[in-house]
């Protein structure tokens, strides 16, 4: 991914220490942290903090394609390491008091009983309870071919890069919960057909509207809480405590996405779009309408059978989800209900 541009002094002092070489200058690794805690200090939201959230980002990204020009020696480097802990641990605070305000299950069952039907129907309910603003109804029945540009645009941060922070979890299971996952990804990665990888669905639908297809390309253009929703993936794949969150998330995820993918396919066949463009919608209204069950029962469910200690983490990444992704809903509608732009930076020439 391109080094994309700083929004602050944290982001800033972590792209220029990337520059450098590992272990060449301690003191500016020591430096980096004290400021990231003084910033931490006077900070309100992280979810929602602009300098942050593309400080994690930036850290993240290290672990997947990694930053044009930095050295690959930087992922594994404790003291920057140091630093993702640093912001991780507030970021997540913030993920569970945002799930918190979520609707929840009226009860859970007991922990020694809990099945993983029991674990599935406690998701339904959640996807059920979903009552955010609907961006797939807008974009099915009035979005112009501006918002639809946007609406790309707000998804290519994860889509291009589709699955993989799920794939994190792969490792971290074992038996029935292990087994579903891999089932999932298998689609998600096209079956062992690169043109029916998702992520390379998606940069056609991109390149179907004149868009940048090249992962990251949009990160200078999009708000923090674009940023979070994938931060939040990469925070529970990454770190095996939250392997119960990041099987609810991708259940979640499943459970919410068939219908609105067939509402978006709508939107974009109402300005004119072939199959080449709607062809990523359409396979997830589809295949989601398996995954939810594959997810729900023996990723999610059969996780829980196997430890059942982990059920709250499972309903923490799935509320996380609703809420994190109805904030994003929430932004990119009020902009569009008052005629403006739901991105933060001017789109690059080509739009």
């Amino acid at each position: 991914m391109k080094i994309p541009e700083a929004r602050g002094p944290v982001s800033a002092g972590l792209l220029d220490l990337l520059s450098g070489q590992p272990d060449a200058d301690p003191a500016a690794l020591a430096n980096l942290h004290e400021l990231v805690t003084t910033q931490l200090r006077a900070a309100g939201d992280i979810v929602e903090d602009e300098d942050f959230q593309l400080a994690l980002f930036c850290l993240y990204e290290l672990h997947y394609g990694g930053l044009d020009g930095v050295d690959d020696r930087w992922e594994w480097n404790p003291g920057l390491l140091g630093i993702r802990q640093l912001l991780e641990a507030p970021f997540e605070e913030s993920l569970r008091t945002a799930a918190r305000a979520c609707s929840t299950p009226t009860s859970l069952p007991p922990e020694e009983t809990v099945s993983s039907d029991d674990v599935a129907a406690i998701l339904f309910e959640l996807a059920a309870q979903d009552s955010g603003p609907s961006v797939s109804r807008h974009v099915s029945k009035r979005a112009t071919l501006e918002q639809l540009s946007e609406f790309l645009i707000h998804k290519s941060i994860y889509q291009l890069k589709e699955a993989d922070p799920h794939t994190w979890a792969i490792p971290r299971l074992t038996g029935r919960p292990k087994a579903a996952l891999v089932e999932i990804q298998a689609d998600e990665y096209g079956g062992g057909r690169p043109d029916r990888m998702h992520s390379a669905m998606f940069a056609r639908t991109m390149r179907g509207l004149g868009l940048e297809d090249r992962y990251g390309g949009y990160v200078n253009s999009v708000p923090a809480i674009s940023l979070a929703s994938v931060n939040m993936m990469s925070l529970f794949g990454l770190n095996r405590r939250l392997r119960g969150a990041i099987a609810g998330h991708l259940a979640i995820y499943e459970m919410t996405s068939s219908r609105p993918n067939q509402l978006y396919g709508q939107g974009f066949r109402r300005h004119g779009f072939g199959a080449e463009v709607t062809g990523y919608f359409d396979e997830h209204v589809e295949a989601d309408a398996v995954h939810e069950q594959i997810a729900g029962r023996d990723l999610a469910g059969g996780l829980v059978e196997a430890e059942p200690g982990l059920l709250e983490d499972v309903i923490f990444g799935a509320t996380a989800v609703l809420a994190i992704d109805g904030r994003l809903s929430s932004l990119i509608m009020h902009a569009w209900e008052n005629s403006r732009s739901s991105l933060r930076a001017a789109v690059p020439a080509g739009l």
